[in-house]
């Protein structure tokens, strides 16, 4: 797989105008300079929760179409765009006459189906965080992009990445503030045991239709308590039940490990390991989840180990004047000549070792630092608009590259071993029985190509 995430992210940071040339959206307008009508035909699925985040967004584009299964959740998307048309099954929804993009804010059992589907009809889509939910779904939707980067615009909700300390913290650590990077930590603190899923308790509301709600997802009973808060929009309520989430590694440890991700410029970890105190429960996500991977060497450097803790697992401090629990989501690198600490808003640089004088440290100018890169979801509507769509600070190869890696963390903890992985063919190669968990089992009917 070509690596083409170092130009793309330079590009980005060079703060190249977009709307260079003329664009034919899928509806079939033309776009160029900035009039009246330019305006994308967009079809929201998932009416509340995460979608309240895109409302201002979406009201200088054109909602033609919103889906929702929870007919309490569709008065709040209803109220701010009166003229869409209602849908209940996003299959449906993707085929309405006209439009040009998608915004989604679905549980995440159906993202990658969605993103997919998407793809497949040549519309841009924004998909809100995790990607994918295992390591196949994240190929395949990687997959179809990369067919199609040429056209199509895509975002994964990691919203976070548009604030100015993740340019920051790359700059530094590419001008050589900690010299040269050996090993990199990162975790999230958040702790939601489960024992398992939830038992059946009906009826089922008839403002709901829980058929659509599972879509792809295994048979369950319905039980209030997945759609309970927040009117079912809630993804604690259901992401560390395994058919509909992976846990803390699509939730917080998407925005946490793209601080991560944003520096390292990988691909794909050639092994991986995981350990944790906790016994395997196919039904849920483990919460204290320790994952290890090995991450070939690139242009810049050496090969590298990146460590994801969670749920009370964490790496040791470099210093006791330092206490890395204060930090709920942060990550840690460490050099030949020191650390970087950081959170999503804050860093702090501890030279260590030998030479500690920072003479070799020559961070660029003022006239060079990384532009900010302001609102995060017009930076995919104007790219849906735009000659250049691939100019988006987390598409979908840049992301299902990141999910794909966290998966993996997933199935060397069923594995119960190291890894060996094959990334170009995506599998395991030490381990033929762990293949298994790079999948799951979906429901009669639903495919990942419609």
């Amino acid at each position: 797989m070509k690596n083409t995430t170092v130009p793309r992210r330079d590009f980005l940071r060079a703060g190249a105008t977009l709307g260079a040339g003329l664009m034919v959206l899928p509806s079939g307008s033309l776009f160029g300079a900035a009039t009246p009508n330019n305006r994308l035909n967009i079809a929201l699925i998932g009416a509340y929760g995460r979608a309240k985040a895109h409302f201002g967004t979406l009201k200088n584009e054109n909602v033609v179409a919103i889906c929702e299964v929870n007919q309490l959740n569709l008065p709040f998307a209803q109220k701010e765009f009166p003229k869409a048309k209602v849908y209940e099954d996003w299959r449906k929804c993707l085929d309405h006459p006209g439009i040009d993009a998608v915004l989604c804010c679905t549980p995440d059992h159906h993202h990658a189906f969605i993103s997919n589907w998407a793809l497949n009809r040549d519309l841009h889509v924004y998909m809100e965080k995790p990607l994918a939910i295992t390591v196949n779904e994240a190929r395949a939707v990687r997959d179809t992009y990369l067919t199609k980067k040429s056209k199509l615009a895509t975002q994964v909700g990691m919203q976070r990445h548009a604030y100015d300390n993740f340019a920051r913290l790359r700059e530094m650590i590419h001008d050589g503030a900690i010299g040269n990077l050996k090993d990199v930590h990162v975790w999230g603190n958040r702790q939601l045991p489960r024992s398992g899923y939830l038992p059946g308790v009906g009826p089922v509301p008839s403002t709901l239709n829980w058929d659509l709600w599972l879509g792809p997802s295994p048979e369950h009973p319905f039980n209030p308590e997945y759609v309970s808060r927040n009117n079912g929009s809630n993804c604690l309520n259901w992401n560390m039940y395994s058919d509909f989430g992976i846990g803390q590694m699509g939730d917080m440890g998407s925005h946490t490990m793209d601080l991560v991700w944003n520096v390292i410029d990988a691909e794909l970890p050639d092994s991986i390991r995981a350990t944790s105190p906790e016994a395997f429960n196919p039904e849920v996500t483990p919460v204290n989840l320790t994952s290890v991977y090995m991450f070939p060497e690139n242009g810049w450097r050496g090969k590298i180990r990146v460590t994801w803790y969670q749920g009370g697992a964490m790496p040791k401090s470099p210093s006791s004047w330092v206490d890395l629990n204060k930090i709920g989501h942060g990550a840690m690198f460490k050099g030949d000549k020191g650390f970087v600490i950081a959170d999503f808003k804050n860093r702090l640089l501890y030279p260590s070792g030998k030479e500690t004088d920072l003479t070799y440290y020559k961070p660029r100018s003022k006239e060079e630092i990384t532009p900010p890169l302001g609102n995060f979801q017009a930076q995919w509507t104007m790219a849906c608009k735009s000659g250049d769509p691939s100019a988006t600070a987390c598409n979908f190869e840049y992301s299902a590259n990141m999910i794909e890696t966290m998966c993996l963390g997933l199935a060397a903890f069923r594995a119960e071993t190291e890894l060996k992985y094959d990334s170009v063919r995506g599998v395991v190669t030490n381990h033929s029985a762990a293949n298994q968990y790079l999948t799951k089992e979906y429901r009669k009917g639903w495919t990942m190509d419609g």
